[in-house]
């Protein structure tokens, strides 16, 4: 594809963008945002970006990206899990407070990818029509474990969101999200940024 077939499919796209998809994206970016400041309204802002998305993949992609809807329905059901954590306080701290994994928390993380990975991808060729198998499941089990390890304050759910959005950039301009796909280059600036400040919030919890 040439760079002027790109601009078109580009400026195309724009025009054609459904207002759940300006919408979702406008949440995402806020939930980011939040998530980068350790401010829980990155749950909130992220339960509506979800949802909607959700909506999207399944309804408004031909075919639909399955596994990224139901990522975002789990999206919704860890956000849930996940505020109700950030709530929780012991005293004067939080009860989870930003650190890095140990070796438990770094083998169920990895082992939740490959888990996930394997039965998304697997489940994607025997029982639907999608296109996009490999990406797909890609996308969803690295999603997975960083909504995991961000659940639990963990500074390598960084590492696994800035691996999720690399894939995700190339998938959603493929199946024709060109806003989606601005988003995840978005959220790949974030996620390094918030790698960053969290890791240097935990030195402070030292």
């Amino acid at each position: 594809m040439t760079i002027n077939e790109i601009y078109h499919t580009f400026i195309t796209n724009i025009q054609q963008t459904r207002w759940q998809e300006w919408i979702s994206t406008l949440m995402q970016i806020l939930s980011v945002w939040y998530a980068r400041k350790n401010n829980v309204l990155v749950y909130p802002t992220g339960i509506i970006g979800v949802l909607l998305a959700s909506y999207v993949y399944y309804f408004l992609s031909a075919p639909p990206l399955y596994a990224d809807a139901v990522l975002n329905i789990y999206y919704f059901v860890m956000s849930v899990l996940g505020w109700y954590f950030w709530l929780q306080k012991k005293d004067t701290n939080d009860i989870f407070p930003i650190s890095w994994c140990n070796k438990k928390e770094l083998q169920i993380g990895i082992g939740l990818f490959f888990i996930f990975w394997i039965s998304i991808y697997f489940l994607l060729i025997k029982i639907t029509d999608s296109n996009t198998p490999i990406l797909d499941s890609l996308v969803s089990s690295s999603a997975v474990t960083a909504m995991w390890w961000m659940a639990k304050r963990k500074i390598e759910n960084w590492h696994a969101w800035i691996f999720s959005n690399l894939i995700a950039i190339p998938l959603n301009f493929y199946k024709g999200f060109v806003l989606f796909t601005l988003m995840y280059i978005l959220f790949l600036a974030m996620a390094y940024m918030g790698y960053k400040t969290w890791k240097n919030l935990a030195k402070q919890n030292i």
